[in-house]
């Protein structure tokens, strides 16, 4: 088939031509649409499926759990724009960030029990605002797992030091009434709120397009997994009785649990008290989540190693959310870090590369994965953000290719979902949309529409 084509071997007529033909191509699939980032309307699921308007929705992604506490800061706030900005130059579509820092110090959102900074929502409100204006949609999370910006821990510190009893562990977060009225007041207070830059409500905002229970659940004390679940089904009927227009899901890593034994060989040699299975099947969560770091899990494994778990753990939930959960899935943290010995850009563009693969082609064979969020993007001069997989997309132009390279093709695949008795093949479609924008450049080629974006 044609690859893309190159300005000085083809006359303007040649180029037009090819682009008329995409057109003709993609209106052929029996007038299917797709979501091209243009049209408002919350992201809902469809079966299995992520919709806009009733439009298919795949996408690319990335996470920035660091947005509200830099933009805190008005004159930090540019480095939020520049993040969004190239993501959205590199065809990235939805973000996942944190909507929590609970603490005592001056950049806590949630300073005690109920009690908010409000400067530090504001540095919230401009995330929200900002990501809308370049129409990338936000997954906003409520609670780490983690002390990192508070977390379990700081909830139930607050209510050790209020005098509350029977506090023992951490893990009295998932059962003890009075820290879960703490989580589900400050569940509230973020849904609720109305957004001072936009004046829109936070329920009502399109720009929104998931709340997340919590980062990385786990619990020491139950490793069954039903501690988690009776807690998830608690606060996910929470969040639906105070807003039922946007999508829920748990924050889950993908450990499995009690509901199926035989799958916990699959997880990566211990259990951390969830169970994948039990969990997303609660009616109220409309989509599931995994995460992917071989190289943290598998740590003392070799590299092939670790691919073979990568491909095994991400096969097995493609798997199960499409024959059990019959849900969406969204693997929502994967990357790759500078600290491991070995590590070279390369190795992390080809670990890149594999997870966006299996993600391209399981959505391709009619599978339920939505989309990839890589970790995480990173502004110029964020040192004290390092942690081993930032990336910066101005600086690693690799990286940018790659990640652009999927965002075209989650998209163009798009356009291939049937809705009648047409079939066009991938490639076909695919060549066509690799016409080299005259306007942008090399580096932005693939991002841009042929018959869209593009001034050629």
């Amino acid at each position: 088939m044609a690859t893309h084509i190159k300005s000085n071997n083809l006359s303007w007529n040649a180029i037009f031509h090819a682009i008329s033909l995409y057109i003709s191509l993609v209106s052929c699939v029996c007038e299917a649409r797709v979501y091209t980032g243009k049209e408002l309307g919350f992201v809902r699921t469809k079966g299995s499926n992520f919709v806009i308007n009733g439009l298919p929705f795949l996408f690319n992604g990335f996470n920035a759990y660091w947005m509200m506490n830099v933009a805190t800061e008005p004159s930090e706030r540019h480095k939020v724009s520049q993040v969004l900005q190239d993501a959205a130059n590199a065809g990235l579509s939805v973000c996942r960030t944190w909507a929590f820092a609970d603490g005592c110090d001056d950049k806590a959102l949630q300073i005690s029990p109920g009690v908010y900074n409000e400067r530090v929502f504001q540095g919230l409100d401009f995330v929200v605002a900002e990501a809308r204006k370049y129409d990338i949609r936000l997954i906003l999370s409520f609670v780490n797992n983690y002390k990192d910006f508070g977390g379990r821990l700081q909830y139930v510190e607050w209510a050790r030091n209020s005098g509350v009893k029977n506090i023992s562990s951490d893990d009295d977060f998932y059962t003890n009434s009075i820290v879960k009225g703490y989580y589900k007041n400050h569940v509230q207070r973020v849904i609720t709120r109305i957004n001072t830059i936009t004046n829109i409500a936070y329920r009502h905002d399109l720009t929104i397009m998931a709340w997340e229970l919590i980062n990385e659940p786990r619990c020491q004390v139950d490793y069954s997994g039903r501690t988690v679940n009776d807690w998830v089904k608690e606060m996910a009927s929470f969040v639906k009785s105070l807003d039922r227009h946007h999508l829920l899901e748990i924050g889950m890593e993908g450990f499995y649990g009690d509901t199926m034994p035989k799958r916990k060989q699959i997880n990566p040699g211990y259990q951390v008290g969830t169970d994948f299975i039990r969990s997303n099947l609660v009616t109220e969560i409309d989509f599931a989540t995994i995460h992917a770091y071989p190289d943290q899990w598998l740590s003392r494994k070799d590299e092939d190693s670790q691919m073979s778990f990568l491909r095994r753990w991400m096969s097995s939930h493609f798997k199960d959310s499409r024959t059990i959960l019959k849900k969406p899935l969204v693997i929502a943290e994967f990357g790759k870090s500078s600290k491991d010995p070995d590590f070279n850009i390369k190795s992390r563009d080809s670990y890149m590369k594999a997870v966006y693969r299996k993600i391209y082609m399981e959505a391709r064979n009619g599978g339920t994965v939505g989309g990839g969020l890589v970790w995480q993007l990173l502004a110029d001069d964020m040192d004290s953000y390092d942690d081993g997989y930032e990336i910066i997309l101005s600086k690693n132009l690799t990286t940018y290719d790659i990640m652009s390279q999927q965002s075209l093709d989650m998209t163009t695949l798009s356009h291939l979902l049937k809705t009648g008795p047409c079939d066009i093949e991938f490639d076909q479609i695919r060549s066509r949309s690799m016409v080299t924008c005259h306007h942008h450049g090399h580096r932005r080629r693939r991002r841009c529409h042929p018959h869209i974006s593009c001034t050629l």
